[in-house]
């Protein structure tokens, strides 16, 4: 039996998720990872999404285009650390499996007033470093998608989602999960500004699971849109439900 065959979903998931988390982290669109890779975005899209198998070639392919493995986390023995870093909270997975999944992502727009930005992030526990983590994927600006830690500290209850690079940060502090597994708090990045200029900016955030919501709506929903009222209801939970603060 080849490859493909005995891949599960599971082990067909695992591979999707390296595949977003290497393309948040180098900021390469999908299209020009297919090209790299000499395959169809048709073939990737669908494999990525789950409605075909991944194939040997295709992995060996990507895994070429890439300079990485996509399958170590696949073949490890689920034998790694039993609890994540002190730093990020030393959390066991059993404790934390709650929280793994894919979630719909909602902040205010930083261009448009009233509009807001929806894209997806995906969480779930990495066998081989021993602690949660997290990408970004279907956003329509695909060179600033992020991909990181994921820091739950039992002190505060709050969960961080944590980009860092060479130096570099971004945050997402989420406070305490509703009974529904909804989750809001606060996004600190920086925003471009003028010329090569880079400004401090915080907003909302919301990350609701994905299968709560019906006809899923990516990108920039601007006022007047068809999802614009669910969406902006959403997203002023986190200030109405005192999830987070904005101060002057």
């Amino acid at each position: 039996m080849g490859y493909q065959g005995l891949m599960s979903d599971f082990e067909n998931a695992e591979v999707a998720f390296r595949l977003r988390e290497e393309i948040a982290r180098r900021r390469i669109s999908r299209a020009g990872l297919a090209e790299t890779a000499r395959l169809s975005i048709s073939t990737l899209e669908k494999a990525m999404s789950g409605r075909r198998p991944f194939t040997l070639a295709t992995i060996v392919r990507l895994e070429e285009a890439l300079g990485v493995s996509l399958r170590n986390e696949v073949e490890v023995e689920a034998t790694g650390p039993a609890l994540a870093p002190q730093e990020m909270g030393s959390y066991a997975r059993q404790a934390v499996q709650w929280i793994e999944g894919e979630y719909l992502t909602l902040r205010a727009s930083f261009g448009e007033e009233n509009a807001v930005y929806a894209y997806r992030t995906e969480i779930r526990w990495s066998t081989t470093k021993g602690h949660l983590v997290f990408a970004e994927s279907d956003r329509v600006d695909a060179t600033f998608q992020q991909a990181g830690f994921v820091s739950m500290p039992n002190l505060s209850g709050h969960t961080y989602l944590m980009t860092s690079e060479v130096g570099q940060y971004r945050m997402i502090m989420l406070g305490r999960a509703t009974r529904e597994r909804r989750m809001f708090g606060l996004l600190s990045t920086l925003q471009v500004g003028q010329g090569s200029q880079l400004v401090p900016v915080s907003c909302p955030v919301a990350l609701l699971p994905m299968d709560q919501i019906a006809e899923v709506e990516f990108g920039l929903v601007s006022d007047g849109d068809a999802k614009s009222t669910q969406y902006r209801r959403f997203l002023d939970i986190a200030l109405e439900g005192d999830f987070c603060r904005l101060r002057r």
